[in-house]
């Protein structure tokens, strides 16, 4: 924009207006739109640039007033065009303001020497008294930030990513405070060090201290009353309600957290939903949620996990601190007054139940319900597999991304049996195969480390277990024929193990090649980096069909995928899905019977169940 001086004729209209410069001669007005009628008891400070005044603001639905600046004290200011200013109590300093913005009734908005906007700061999740293990800036996404977290004590790594980061925050940073275009700022105390972005709304908030706001055209964030967040990150599509306080978290796309929840230290990622409750050294992953008062999510790594009411984690083990952590893996819910004491490593899919004791690592025996009855520890492997929530909620989740396309940073893969799951599967299976051998058929029980697995669990657990291998070998080779890549791989890349970076499902061999990348300088930036966790990602079904063809052979004991057993595959995996159903549509059917289920509720769900005969072809 083009600035000109204030003519003398201006600067008249602006005194008679009960307006002040320290010095008139460093306000500077656009050259075309600028009308000093619109200035109204407005005192000025430092350098001063004024955009144009020839537009109406809308205040609420119905409701507008012309653009200008009224009961305002500005220090060092640039305020774009058609912007509405007023009743600022206390003073604007040191800020770039954007077009088309509404800034009305606030106390202070300031930037002070040394302002960060929360980029590049240091925060401890896991271990809560940890040294630092993941760096804030705009574009971390989960992958990135679970990266960091997995990969904390190879310290070439962490030295190579934080020297990235610092490069991308010295690169991007602004000098002073931005706000964005469209932006709306009401009825809220303190703003400082902050940097807000495009269409985002403020009002009523409390206090927000060295942030940044990554709100968008596509994604506007919403800030809403009481809050009070410090060195944080929003991200876009998020909104952040009803006096939430917030200190050291990241914030990630479309993720909603109201109602009095207080976070410290911790991460939240893509349509995460948090609401009333707490969260300490918390690594939320995509679709987490956490609904109640009474739960606190501490010391512990989760993604599309579902927290019930009274949930609590133990990161206190014994007298050393509160240094122990745990990671429940993918899907993991905890029902009512669970408590699990850290550290523990729970399987994908798992259900816990009561007061879980004895630091149970149960990665082998995924999809499993964890219960502690009294002092007996209760291990029911595969359940999960054959629930009516699990059902539910590996079709939801798809349904409830909330991400438009332009602003997914975080990769979230929804594949509930992928390579990483099924080759848990395949241990659990392996697990639960030796044990009946080892004991026999004859016992009424069977142990494993500090858990009790009936022996009607067991066979039901084996049995669970190859429905959902047959069901997963099939769906892969069905779509191998559908996007022509069946037959013998054509790579080697994912022969080996697979991991779950928050959302993203990848071989262990790509990530290794990735921290080799990192370390010796390959991946020369951030946006690199990104793009290599987007590159592996739209691999991902080549990747997988490597690993599948290979489990197929040495599943059916054969050589090669011929026609004949294609056939036979497609056989197993319809009849396995056909009993998968019968068992979901069971479960419904004891919760029906237990007689709070609406007969509509029942039947509308059980005829879903009744149209999955249309994916088997």
């Amino acid at each position: 924009m083009q600035y000109r001086s204030l003519t003398f004729e201006e600067i008249e209209t602006l005194e008679s207006n009960s307006c002040w410069a320290e010095d008139w001669n460093q306000v500077k007005v656009a050259e075309d739109g600028f009308q000093a009628k619109f200035f109204h008891r407005v005192m000025f400070y430092g350098d001063i640039q004024l955009g144009c005044v020839q537009k109406e603001v809308e205040i609420t639905k119905g409701f507008v007033k012309h653009s200008g600046i009224n009961d305002a004290t500005l220090r060092n200011v640039t305020v774009g065009n058609n912007c509405l200013i007023e009743k600022v109590g206390n003073y604007i300093n040191n800020y770039t303001i954007g077009d088309d913005c509404l800034i009305s009734n606030i106390s202070v908005m300031e930037t002070t020497e040394g302002a960060t906007y929360g980029e590049g700061n240091l925060i401890s999740v896991l271990n809560e008294v940890g040294d630092g293990n993941v760096i804030f800036f705009h574009d971390l996404n989960s992958q990135f930030a679970a990266f960091m977290v997995k990969h904390f004590n190879d310290k070439d790594l962490k030295n190579a990513i934080r020297r990235l980061v610092k490069e991308e925050i010295a690169r991007t940073n602004p000098e002073r405070g931005t706000i964005g275009n469209n932006v709306k700022i009401v009825n809220t105390k303190e703003i400082t060090n902050t940097v807000i972005q495009t269409d985002c709304e403020i009002s009523g908030a409390s206090r927000l201290s060295d942030c940044t706001i990554l709100s968008s055209e596509y994604a506007s964030v919403y800030i809403g009353t009481g809050v009070i967040c410090e060195n944080s990150i929003i991200s876009d599509g998020s909104s952040i309600v009803n006096s939430v306080k917030m200190q050291d978290c990241f914030v990630g796309e479309a993720c909603q957290i109201s109602n009095g929840f207080t976070a410290s230290q911790s991460v939240f990622f893509a349509n995460s939903f948090m609401s009333n409750g707490e969260a300490c050294a918390a690594f939320c992953g995509p679709f987490c949620a956490s609904h109640h008062k009474s739960s606190l999510l501490i010391g512990g790594m989760f993604s599309f996990y579902n927290a019930g009411s009274g949930t609590n984690f133990s990161n206190h083990a014994y007298k050393m601190g509160p240094m122990h952590w745990g990671i429940l893996e993918r899907g993991t819910k905890t029902a009512s007054g669970s408590y699990l004491l850290m550290p523990a490593t729970i399987g994908t899919f798992s259900v816990c139940f009561g007061k879980l004791m004895h630091h149970p690592n149960t990665t082998a025996l995924p999809f499993s319900y964890l219960i502690a009855e009294a002092d007996k520890m209760y291990l029911v492997p595969g359940r999960n597999i054959t629930t009516v929530g699990l059902y539910r909620d590996i079709r939801k989740w798809p349904k409830r991304d909330m991400r438009p396309q332009q602003t997914q940073k975080s990769i979230v893969n929804f594949d509930w049996l992928s390579p990483y799951s099924v080759g848990e599967i395949l241990q659990g299976k392996k697990i639960l195969e030796n044990l009946r051998q080892a004991s026999g058929d004859n016992v009424s029980s069977y142990n494993y480390h500090e858990y009790v697995i009936n022996a009607s669990s067991l066979r039901k657990g084996i049995k669970y277990y190859d429905i959902a291998l047959r069901i997963y070998m099939g769906a892969v080779l069905k779509r191998a024929h559908k996007w022509g890549f069946f037959g013998k791989p054509q790579t080697e890349v994912g022969l080996g193990r697979w991991d779950d970076l928050s959302g993203l499902l990848l071989p262990v061999s790509e990530e290794r090649r990735l921290i080799e990348d990192v370390k010796n300088g390959c991946l020369e930036t951030i946006e690199e980096v990104v793009n290599r966790f987007e590159e592996i990602n739209e691999n991902y079904r080549i990747y997988q069909w490597a690993w599948t063809y290979r489990m197929i052979l040495e599943y059916y004991g054969i050589n090669e995928i011929t026609p004949e057993y294609d056939a036979r595959i497609k056989q197993d995996y319809i009849e396995a899905r056909r009993a998968w159903i019968a068992e979901i549509k069971k479960d419904a059917e004891k919760e029906y019977e237990m007689g709070d289920v609406d007969r509509e509720v029942f039947e509308s769900f059980v005829h879903s169940l009744d149209h999955e005969v249309d994916f088997e072809d």
